[in-house]
C-alpha cells in the first residue's frame, strides 16, 4: 500500500512539472504577451480610464435604478447615458485592443482547458468564456429564475 501511494505521488509531481512547463509556454505565447502589454497601454491610457470610470458611474445608477425597471423616472435617461458611455468607452482604441486582447487569451485558456478535459472524458463540462454555460445565466448570473430571458444548456 506504501509503494503505490508513493508511486501516486511521484506520478502527481510529474503531472505537476509538466503542467508548470505548460504554465511558462502560455506566460511567453504571443496571446499572452499581447493581452499584458494592452493591459499596460490601457492603465497608463488616461483618456481610457476618464472613459472607463465614466461607464462604471453610469453603471452605479443603472444598479440603483435596475430595482425598479422601467417603473423608475429616470429609467429611459439612465439607460441611454449606460448605453451611450459603454458605446464611447467601447470606441476607445486602447479599449477595444485590450478587449480584442483579453477575448483572444480567454479563447486559447478555454481551448487548452477543453482539450485537457476531452482527454480524460467527454462528458467533462468545460468552462467557456470564464463560465459554466449550462449553470450560469449568460449575461453573469441573473439569479431571477430565468426572468432575464437566459436559457439554461
Amino acid at each position: 500500500m506504501e509503494v503505490s501511494r508513493l508511486l501516486a505521488t511521484s506520478e502527481h509531481i510529474e503531472i505537476l512539472d509538466k503542467v508548470d512547463d505548460v504554465i511558462k509556454m502560455i506566460v511567453q505565447s504571443d496571446l499572452m504577451v499581447a493581452y499584458v502589454e494592452a493591459s499596460h497601454k490601457l492603465e497608463k491610457d488616461e483618456e481610457a480610464q476618464r472613459l472607463i470610470h465614466q461607464f462604471n458611474d453610469a453603471k452605479e445608477l443603472y444598479e440603483d435604478v435596475e430595482r425598479f425597471g422601467r417603473y423608475h423616472p429616470d429609467y429611459t435617461e439612465i439607460m441611454r447615458k449606460v448605453r451611450a458611455t459603454k458605446r464611447k468607452m467601447d470606441l476607445n482604441e486602447t479599449v477595444a485592443t485590450f478587449k480584442k486582447a483579453e477575448r483572444d487569451i480567454q479563447a486559447f485558456l478555454d481551448e487548452i482547458s477543453e482539450m485537457i478535459a476531452h482527454s480524460v472524458s467527454d462528458k467533462i463540462i468545460v468552462p467557456k468564456d470564464g463560465l459554466l454555460s449550462d449553470s450560469v445565466c449568460a449575461t453573469g448570473g441573473c439569479g431571477s429564475g430565468g426572468s432575464c430571458n437566459c436559457q439554461v444548456s
